[in-house]
């Protein structure tokens, strides 16, 4: 594993942004890395925003990307990676990580969530804001913009919190928030259940020109539900999620976004109620956008039959019909993205029984090979289609310089072997938390090296 690199947006204690090398001033990330020289030779490139899928090579220079043609030469000095039979993709962005810093580093941190990162192929990721203390003041987001420009492996971006505390019941300080750096505004980990709350905070996101992601969830509805409620919960005598908790809350949501006419991202969504009130919101104007993540569109509540902790996640996994209409949902563009809810927890947090369990798994270094394993292979998306939503759809939903594998382009890439199989151990994750649902299984697919704003974030040393 090597961990070279360029200079990227760091932050100054001001929080104004330094050196724009391909990403925005939201993103901070070590300013001691060298830029990469290489020529990547052979590899079948895709790149969604300029349609090509063709087998290419591509020139890094300086960190930015110099050439892509056929027979090129490598410029003096340069590195040489025959990539014949892989894969060259925009690098992927993640607008839903937790990294929990500040306040539990022993679950994760900034530089072990960005290798992780890195690992599977990751070039930004943006951090939700329910840390302790609470992403709530600008003081605390610029101490993370700092630590970020230390330690960070790929351009790394927060989240500020909606409301102080995340009580639902005093809005932050949200246009100080912005000027600080928030990509937007979330409580994600707790739904916005005061109505008002989150009216006033679209009418104030408009002055920031930022916007609001929601984890849409009704409390009442919810109550002390551990799973989905449904045929599986009744065999198991577990307490159910109803799939209303959600959809309920995500119809509410986007009428109050409508009345104000402001922006709205929905977080992970799970179920077929949910994409239909979406469905109806795009329809109808609404300036809306969501994610879907990659336990949702690859498991079900089936999986939760084994009493593993580790399938246990809010919101739940769903039945397979709502399974198949998220798949479809992000075949057809109508969930904008895939988010990772990289969810690190403690081992005592995870290893107790299932109704006892904290909610969330990990994802960063598993979402690829999951999801190429179990969606690509099976004909249920293509690769194309995968790419963007992993990659150029959460940078345009981040407001993010979108990755391209195009000349005067920042090299923010990642190179694959989609005929390798890796084992999910502790050993071969790099995440500070192994509480993955594929913990213990082999995957498809594995990053060999992912270059971040210009700069060799990850290689494999096994390549």
């Amino acid at each position: 594993m090597s961990a070279k690199g360029t200079e990227m947006s760091a932050r100054s204690a001001s929080g104004v942004g330094a050196k724009d090398t391909g990403m925005s001033a939201l993103l901070s990330c070590r300013s001691d890395l060298a830029p990469a020289d290489l020529l990547i030779r052979g590899a079948r490139v895709i790149d969604p925003l300029t349609k090509l899928d063709a087998v290419r090579d591509v020139v890094v220079s300086n960190g930015i990307i110099s050439a892509v043609g056929e027979g090129l030469k490598a410029p003096a000095g340069a590195r040489v990676i025959e990539a014949k039979g892989m894969l060259l993709v925009p690098g992927f962005v993640d607008l839903h990580t937790h990294l929990r810093t500040p306040g539990r580093e022993d679950e994760e941190d900034i530089e072990s969530g960005t290798l992780a990162a890195a690992a599977g192929g990751y070039v930004a990721i943006f951090a939700m804001a329910n840390t302790e203390p609470v992403v709530d003041n600008a003081p605390v987001l610029q101490s993370l913009h700092q630590r970020a420009a230390a330690e960070a492996l790929v351009p790394t971006g927060f989240f500020a919190a909606v409301s102080k505390g995340l009580k639902s019941k005093q809005i932050t300080e949200m246009h100080d928030l912005a000027r600080a750096g928030a990509v937007g505004f979330s409580d994600d980990g707790a739904p916005l259940g005061n109505c008002q709350i989150l009216r006033r905070a679209l009418q104030y996101s408009q002055i920031t020109d930022r916007f609001i992601a929601i984890h849409a969830q009704d409390d009442a509805l919810m109550g002390a539900g551990v799973m989905h409620e449904g045929a599986v919960s009744a065999r198991l005598g577990l307490s159910g999620i109803p799939s209303l908790s959600e959809s309920i809350d995500v119809s509410r949501s986007l009428e109050i976004a409508a009345y104000e006419a402001a922006r709205l991202h929905l977080c992970h969504l799970s179920t077929t109620a949910s994409l239909e009130h979406l469905e109806r919101a795009k329809a109808a104007g609404v300036r809306v956008s969501a994610e879907a993540a990659p336990h949702h569109l690859t498991l079900t509540d089936v999986a939760v039959k084994s009493l593993d902790p580790a399938f246990k996640m809010n919101p739940p996994l769903r039945p397979e019909a709502d399974r198949k209409a998220l798949v479809a949902a992000v075949k057809s563009g109508l969930v904008d993205c895939i988010a990772t809810d990289h969810a690190p927890h403690a081992r005592h947090e995870k290893e107790v029984p299932f109704e006892e369990a904290a909610f969330g798994i990990t994802g960063l270094e598993t979402a690829f090979s999951v999801l190429y394993g179990e969606t690509v292979l099976s004909k249920q998306l293509t690769l194309p289609v995968l790419v963007e939503r992993m990659s150029q759809g959460p940078a345009r939903v981040a407001g993010i310089p979108v990755p391209t594998i195009h000349p005067d382009a920042a090299a923010n890439l990642c190179l694959i072997d989609l005929k390798a199989t890796w084992p999910v151990t502790s050993a071969t994750l790099h995440s500070k938390s192994f509480n993955s649902a594929w913990l213990g299984q082999t995957l498809k697919a594995r990053v060999k090296l992912t270059l971040a704003a210009g700069h060799i974030a990850w290689e494999d040393s096994a390549y």
